[in-house]
């Protein structure tokens, strides 16, 4: 059992169980959150059930990061080694970041270390394999299920049924400071004089992982019906990931490696956001992607499907356009129709930012885990409390004769 003192008055020390951190929104949207926490409230390290990833190493010099602690898929021994792990680091709250293995070894784990908050963040809407199943029979020993919109919070009480109680919605945030509009990407040739690419040339692009619920595909074929019309449109793919081998030969085979840049993971990508005439998003499935609110705090308008919580963010008419899922000719019309009105595209771009500034900023989502995570904390050490002092409080007996009462030892 956990012998940690701390109260919710003092820092709490705080796991985030993810598998790896390459580049993608939900590992990135974790770096951010951790450098903003305030560490006299809550102290962050990381658990990566496999390799630390890019964005792992990059931050192992400012938090703890443990990994290599699964060996396989069906690695039993994986849960005495986490326990351990929290047992030695000496955990107040363990937070499972997304589905799968993670989320039911980490949780299983943390019960067993006596962790005293146990929560889930989902970023996503679908079960990965039957892991699934296994995690929800864990719903009884979770503190709290962390959604990332509000529509996305809903789906979970009504849709995976999981305790109203337990579900919680902290909206997704990005830093605004380093997102932001710049006038010098979107007109002078820094960006497009680095591809080779005349100044004015109309750039529309994605980041996203290449995995195969990101449907980078349906931008591809996108691109290439788009040609007749802006002959000199051209794509860029910021992300990287197992797709990559699918999506080169479908550009080769669209006649379109001369059009699309597969540019794998960057540093800069607020300076590639803002240098995009639209950003486009054609996944299969999300909950409230962090791509999207960059593109907006850079003021660059956004085509997407309408999946998961996208509509909160991408409101058609005000700062983008929605598109049926799969639906490759509506797509193709949206993006047309944004390119052929730059005025509009712009005002739709400033609306984009002012919605992002107003609901995702980055120190709302910091300040909503911050105190989810003590007010659960604080809230189980009170009733802890309680049963203690039940358990140690002398107990009345009454005598049925003479109606008196004496009180004994328990």
């Amino acid at each position: 059992m956990n012998t940690n003192t701390n109260s919710a008055e003092h820092p709490l020390n705080c796991m985030f169980i993810i598998t790896s951190m390459p580049v993608g929104g939900a590992e990135t949207l974790l770096v951010n959150l951790m450098r903003r926490m305030d560490p006299n409230l809550v102290r962050p390290e990381v658990i990566c059930l496999k390799e630390p990833g890019p964005l792992g190493t990059e931050i192992a010099n400012e938090f703890p990061i443990h990994s290599h602690l699964i060996r396989g898929k069906y690695d039993v021994a994986v849960l005495p080694r986490l326990a351990r792990l929290m047992r030695k680091r000496k955990a107040d709250a363990v937070i499972t970041v997304g589905a799968g293995d993670k989320m039911f070894w980490g949780r299983l784990a943390a019960q067993m270390a006596g962790v005293p908050v146990i929560a889930s963040a989902l970023h996503s809407t679908g079960w990965p394999d039957g892991v699934g199943r296994l995690n929800r029979l864990l719903t009884s020993i979770t503190d709290a299920f962390i959604g990332v919109a509000e529509s996305h919070g809903e789906f979970l009480r009504t849709f995976e049924k999981f305790p109203p109680n337990k579900v919680n919605v902290i909206r997704n945030g990005i830093d605004c400071d380093r997102f932001h509009p710049s006038a010098q990407c979107r007109t002078a040739p820094n960006v497009r004089e680095e591809l080779g690419l005349p100044e004015e040339t109309p750039l529309i692009g994605i980041v996203a992982a290449l995995r195969s619920e990101k449907n980078h595909s349906m931008l591809m074929h996108a691109a290439a019906k788009l040609r007749d019309r802006h002959p000199d449109l051209q794509t860029l793919v910021i992300g990287d990931g197992p797709e990559r081998a699918t999506i080169e030969p479908l550009i080769e085979e669209l006649g379109l490696t001369d059009r699309v840049h597969l540019l794998g993971n960057r540093g800069d990508t607020p300076r590639l956001l803002a240098a995009m005439n639209v950003f486009t998003l054609c996944s299969l499935n999300e909950a409230s992607p962090v791509s999207i609110l960059e593109a907006l705090a850079c003021e660059t308008p956004v085509v997407a499907t309408d999946v998961g919580s996208i509509s909160e963010t991408v409101l058609p008419g005000k700062t983008g356009e929605l598109v049926p899922s799969e639906d490759v000719q509506s797509f193709v019309a949206a993006i047309d129709m944004l390119l052929n009105d730059p005025q509009r595209s712009s005002q739709l771009g400033r609306n984009g930012r002012e919605l992002v500034q107003a609901t995702g900023s980055l120190q709302s989502m910091v300040d909503g885990y911050q105190s989810l995570v003590h007010r659960i904390f604080t809230e189980k050490s009170r009733a802890r409390q309680r049963a203690s002092s039940a358990e140690t409080a002398p107990r009345t007996r009454t005598n049925p004769i003479k109606g008196a009462s004496r009180a004994t030892a328990g």
